[in-house]
């Protein structure tokens, strides 16, 4: 999960210069500030409260595993060169990531044994090539965090690359396989029409396009198309040909409204919480006016339309699946909102002031055990993106 900026702009790993060989067309514009989620080991840090991640990345854990298993071909891959190149994109801090990492290489190694044991049957672990797993966020991630967690028994070697995955991060055709998670979703920016009190966009009294007007809806649409266009262009340079990505993200079905799902009634909630906030005097309405959150949920026909549109790619697997089939009981309310106080606090710290952060995520730790029945009944919908894609 990766993250956001100055006013709850940019989230995700957003608009920050880019770095390592980057042609100057594909950059994107930089930006000022940028927030990550709370780093260190403290009682709301990321590190600590990224439980419900993990579990979720888990459900496609199978699922990474027989896509390189049945697909991609690493004799291939390594016929080139003897280093075969990850990266995971929007990495955050904490053990997630290099649990994900480690499923991918085991996988990437049993299926390079199995594809040279047919015609090398004896030197396979001789050839096996080595391993480089580069992490990467936005500047402002705590790197110092993520490898003080470093894997001592780890079969690769280690690289930060901080920057926006939205641009360049590596040379042209040196990464053999991209993974990201929790990331995508969120936007580089917002929308120029939120901003705008005279456009139809105006979202006065919300904080996302949840239970919005169709007019804020399609401006944040509009906005991921064009995050995804530049997501996949960098990403074309940097894979190898079959090179493999695999996307994880906040999903919805067609045509759902997006008020309907547990997300979206935590966002609806947020916005409440902060508008009580306003009339009894302790923030300014403007305040919540003018603040949004670039998250958007695509489905799996609006993600596919923009890939196919790029044309880099082919799509191997572009399914939702349910990211809370893990959970055995209702949901933790409380422990929820623990875990968004990690990822978010610093958008609405920067923006509302730090003074107020524990006022608001109690009143929606209140506003989310009223709805509680509701949230539980709707918490085992298909909302998780789960895409696979391969490099033409």
């Amino acid at each position: 999960m990766a993250e956001r900026d100055l006013e709850g702009k940019l989230l995700g790993s957003a608009d920050l210069l880019n770095i390592i060989n980057g042609d100057h067309e594909n950059r994107a514009k930089p930006v000022t500030s940028s927030l990550p989620m709370n780093g260190g080991n403290g009682i709301y840090s990321y590190s600590k409260n990224s439980y419900y991640q993990k579990q979720s990345a888990g459900v496609e854990r199978e699922k990474i595993i027989e896509e390189i298993r049945e697909k991609l071909d690493m004799k291939t891959l390594s016929s080139v060169s003897n280093t075969i190149r990850l990266a995971d994109l929007g990495c955050a801090t904490g053990q997630n990531t290099f649990m994900t990492i480690q499923t991918i290489l085991e996988a990437m190694q049993r299926k390079y044994k199995s594809q040279i044991s047919q015609s090398c049957p004896h030197d396979y672990d001789d050839q096996m090539p080595e391993f480089q797993v580069f992490f990467n966020d936005l500047e402002s991630n705590d790197f110092n965090t993520l490898f003080t967690s470093l894997p001592q028994d780890r079969q690769y070697l280690a690289a930060g690359v901080p920057g926006s995955f939205h641009g360049r991060l590596f040379p042209e055709s040196s990464i053999h396989f991209v993974h990201t998670s929790f990331s995508l979703h969120w936007l580089s920016k917002l929308p120029e029409e939120l901003q705008n009190k005279a456009s139809p966009a105006w979202n006065k009294g919300r904080i996302h396009y949840t239970s919005a007007p169709n007019e804020v809806i399609e401006a944040y649409a509009c906005q991921f198309a064009e995050d995804m266009e530049r997501f996949l262009n960098a990403r074309a340079k940097e894979l190898v040909p079959q090179g493999m990505m695999v996307m994880i993200m906040t999903g919805i079905p067609k045509g759902m409204p997006y008020s309907q799902i547990p997300t979206g009634m935590l966002y609806d909630s947020i916005s409440s919480s902060l508008m009580d906030m306003a009339k009894e005097g302790i923030i300014e309405e403007g305040e919540v006016d003018s603040f949004n959150l670039a998250f958007y949920a695509a489905s799996p026909e609006e993600m596919a339309g923009i890939v196919e549109k790029n044309g880099c790619f082919g799509i191997e697997r572009m399914e939702l699946t349910n990211p809370a089939a893990w959970m055995k009981g209702p949901v933790d309310i409380p422990t929820l909102v623990t875990h968004v106080r990690a990822a978010m606090e610093g958008m609405f710290s920067r923006h509302f002031g730090s003074q107020v952060m524990d006022e608001l995520f109690g009143r929606l730790t209140h506003k989310l055990l009223d709805i509680s029945d509701l949230i539980n009944s709707t918490c085992q919908e298909k909302v998780q993106l789960f895409a696979v894609l391969k490099r033409k």
